[in-house]
């Protein structure tokens, strides 16, 4: 699979503002606070890189789609569903 982002880089600290009762409710849980964010950040930047792959293809896909809605696919006589 592609890998986005190195997983390896150093850490680098940062600030940043939350919901005070949000980071009470976790720290009292003993949530990872880092870990968690790491988490998120990778899924919305899986997400995002999709969506833009997606956008930017579009007219690609469309086309193959039509393509094989009109022709069928090479593997059609050989699917037993």
């Amino acid at each position: 699979m592609l890998q986005l982002y190195d997983e390896t880089a150093s850490k680098k600290a940062t600030n940043l503002s939350i919901n005070s009762d949000l980071l009470s409710k976790a720290r009292e849980l003993k949530i990872n606070l880092s870990a968690t964010l790491e988490r998120a950040l990778a899924d919305e930047l899986r997400t995002t890189v999709r969506d833009k792959w997606l956008k930017s293809n579009k007219k690609a896909i469309d086309s193959l789609n039509e393509l094989a809605e009109r022709n069928g696919l090479f593997s059609d006589s050989y699917r037993n569903f």
